[in-house]
């Protein structure tokens, strides 16, 4: 499987002043393979430790931060002599005591040494732990295989290579067979297991079943790791997902979870969903204007999951619904297709992703990207419905924007706005 994250890990290798280097991401999104895989293509020897499940490393820093005396203590438990040309790879860090402070020993006191770090939920342990090594790691965040990549799995390069140089023409004639390929995706997702089952036995069944696994995996992880009392509120957050992009208006409603409910009931519940990976939070922008981060609006924002995929799982879709179609699918598969988009988008490097609704009627743009110095507001159709009002109206009134839809139709250049196809996202920005 080819992870195109791999060229960033690379990148972190040949860096002058390399710090360890932290692998974000949700359980089950690739880590531990690309971290491993990585490992036997760029160094000659790696180590592998496991917190989890490795009680005789499981102490390793407890007893001090003497870098020389806990590498002798690795060689002597691995066999294996840590070197500049030997990979140390720590998974699940957060299960060693004191794992993650000692990063910054590593890069104080031996940045010779190559070091990764993951673990499945890392993001709460960042999040909790008073002695964070703020400024003496680098970070990578690996997610969900995009639309290229899952391309590229089930043996389609050849069309990932054409969308790539935005050839077309020459797409042209294979325009239902790449739609057809996004709608599969639509139903197997990113998640790296579940892809790799797909392209080697092509089974719905088996799919879905790996994707409920998934989901279950991430249950169990409520009640094991996250605060008793939140629990429950976990839970109604996560299960409120599907019916809050339902919604024509998709922004997050506390009431739709519970009456009555409010902001500050499920702060930190929601709060934990985010460091475990499992959701992303757009805020909606007040104003397109760089920075967008200036005129973020804190009270107002939508909810997604981290992968289309398992947002059809949790709603039980068949594959024949989401695959062939069905009228009684039309609502909420505009909620699809703006998960599928938001999930493109978040692979971008250095872009801020928001949405933008208007304080007093109904407009509303579906995404609001800065990438770099450009702003690029974003328009969603799951189909081929080219009606733009709002869009239209947003860049006549920002004349310096220039628009973005993506449909189902075919790409369009007009003076006001570009319309690519949903299944080329992934060559933009």
């Amino acid at each position: 499987m080819n992870r195109h994250i791999i060229n960033d890990l690379y990148n972190w290798k040949n860096k002058k002043r390399r710090k360890p280097l932290i692998l974000r991401g949700a359980r089950q999104v690739g880590k531990t393979w690309l971290m491993t895989a990585f490992a036997k293509q760029a160094f000659e020897k790696h180590i592998y430790i496991n917190f989890e499940n490795n009680e005789q490393l499981k102490n390793l820093f407890v007893k001090d931060f003497d870098i020389k005396r806990i590498l002798l203590d690795i060689y002597l438990a691995t066999g294996v002599r840590p070197s500049e040309d030997t990979l140390l790879l720590f998974d699940e860090i957060q299960e060693a005591p004191r794992g993650v402070t000692a990063l910054k020993y590593f890069y104080e006191q031996m940045p010779q040494q190559p070091v990764i770090a993951a673990g499945s939920l890392l993001g709460i342990s960042m999040h909790t732990n008073d002695s964070f090594p703020v400024g003496k790691v680098d970070f990578l965040t690996v997610y969900p295989l995009s639309f290229f990549e899952f391309m590229e799995a089930v043996g389609e390069v050849r069309f990932v290579e054409l969308l790539q140089q935005k050839n077309w023409e020459q797409l042209s004639p294979f325009t239902s067979h790449i739609e057809d390929i996004l709608r599969h995706y639509y139903y197997v997702g990113g998640m790296p297991e579940v892809v790799a089952n797909y392209a080697e036995d092509r089974d719905p069944i088996e799919v879905r079943e790996l994707q409920k696994d998934i989901l279950d995996a991430y249950d169990r992880d409520f009640s094991k790791h996250a605060p008793v009392n939140e629990v429950p509120r976990l839970r109604m957050i996560w299960n409120s997902i599907i019916g809050q992009l339902s919604k024509e208006n998709k922004k997050f409603i506390y009431g739709f979870i519970k009456e009555g409910a409010r902001a500050k009931d499920f702060e930190i519940a929601l709060e934990w969903l985010q460091d475990a990976g499992l959701v992303y939070k757009v805020h909606r922008a007040k104003k397109a204007a760089i920075p967008l981060t200036a005129y973020q609006d804190f009270s107002a924002f939508k909810l997604f999951m981290l992968d289309v995929g398992l947002l059809g799982a949790m709603g039980n879709l068949s594959s024949k619904t989401l695959i062939d179609g069905n009228s009684i699918f039309t609502d909420f598969k505009g909620a699809m297709t703006e998960q599928y988009v938001l999930q493109q988008l978040k692979l971008k490097k250095n872009s801020s992703i928001f949405y933008w609704s208007a304080e007093n009627s109904s407009g509303e743009i579906d995404f609001l990207v800065q990438s770099n110095d450009s702003i690029y507001p974003i328009e969603v159709k799951s189909e081929e419905n080219l009606q733009s009002k709002s869009l239209r109206a947003f860049v006549q009134k920002n004349s310096y924007l220039h628009g973005l839809r993506f449909s189902m139709s075919g790409y369009r250049e007009q003076d006001w706005m570009t319309n690519y196809p949903l299944y080329s996202l992934d060559s933009l920005f």
